[in-house]
């Protein structure tokens, strides 16, 4: 594959609650484009100052959460000039912020489950079982299922801690899904079981907890759906270079977007790597390629 650029900063950790995932997927990148020969520099950034070496042609944002995923970090080096991986500033703070996503999605007729915005002292109006989600937030940090009025209280409270925004969506019961997308070809659907069915933080990023099945086990027909799905959804929140789109899928087939995720994880769990090689794009590759889509 041709080399679009030679020096290369990844920037990585950050000041978010996903600093240490983030530190492992920059690594990860940095390793693999060194090995393919990319002069690569490694920022840990501890706060929000971007101080690029001299020279740097190009930015592997490997920052998840805020300031990583949010759009800030996107308009810094839009302001600077310096082409980058991933969506451009405005696409990053629409897919970040769960609120707007789910206008998006009612704007354009993406299918996503019923939901409602709360703030500290608002009364939900849905019936249980829901999701509760920080509106800014990733890594399912914050979030809670409820299934019983017992457990109310607790899950809006966890989920204030970290905004002041609370999605609380139906809960929908059925197949956890994810759908990664680089640049103009959408990977194979991976379907996710996770321990007691809850993905949460814990299940994402330790080893050998959660069954990945990379392709899904589903009808080709409904496979091929939730592909389009993913890809109407990345383009109508305007997203470019990677994503990868959380879909349930109930036992009638019916397929419901939760979210896009701008930056996914690169650790040795993580999901778009897994789909990009079962689709026959190994990690040093896939590094390449999403590197060569960087744009200012």
């Amino acid at each position: 594959m041709d080399k679009r650029f030679r020096r290369i900063a990844v920037l990585k950790g950050g000041p978010s609650a996903e600093r240490e995932v983030s530190l492992k997927s920059g690594a990860a990148i940095a390793n693999a484009l060194r090995a393919l020969d990319y002069d690569v520099a490694e920022l840990d950034l501890a706060d929000k100052e971007v101080d690029l070496p001299a020279g740097v042609e190009a930015v592997f944002i490997a920052l998840h959460g805020t300031f990583g995923e949010d759009g800030e970090l996107q308009g810094l080096l839009e302001a600077k000039g310096v082409p980058f991986t991933g969506s451009g500033s405005v696409a990053s703070r629409m897919a970040f912020d769960k609120v707007a996503t789910k206008r998006v999605f009612e704007r354009d007729g993406i299918s996503t489950a019923h939901y409602e915005i709360l703030k500290r002292g608002g009364v939900r109006t849905l019936p249980l079982p829901v999701v509760v989600k920080p509106a800014r937030q990733g890594s399912s940090i914050g979030i809670s299922k409820v299934f019983d009025e017992s457990e109310w209280d607790a899950a809006l409270a966890s989920a204030l801690r970290y905004d002041e925004e609370v999605v609380v969506e139906t809960f929908i019961p059925g197949a956890e899904l994810t759908v990664g997308i680089v640049g103009n070809q959408v990977l194979p659907v991976i379907e996710i079981r996770a321990p007691e069915g809850y993905y949460d933080y814990r299940a994402k990023y330790t080893k050998n907890v959660t069954e990945y099945l990379v392709p899904a086990p589903l009808d080709a027909e409904i496979a091929r759906s939730c592909q389009e799905l993913a890809w109407r959804t990345f383009v109508s929140l305007g997203c470019r270079g990677m994503g990868r789109v959380d879909i349930r899928l109930t036992s009638e087939g019916c397929a419901y977007v939760l979210e896009l995720n701008t930056i996914p994880g690169f650790t040795e769990t993580s999901l778009l790597p897994k789909a990009a090689r079962s689709a026959g794009l190994e990690f040093g590759a896939l590094c390449e390629k999403i590197l060569n889509l960087a744009e200012c």
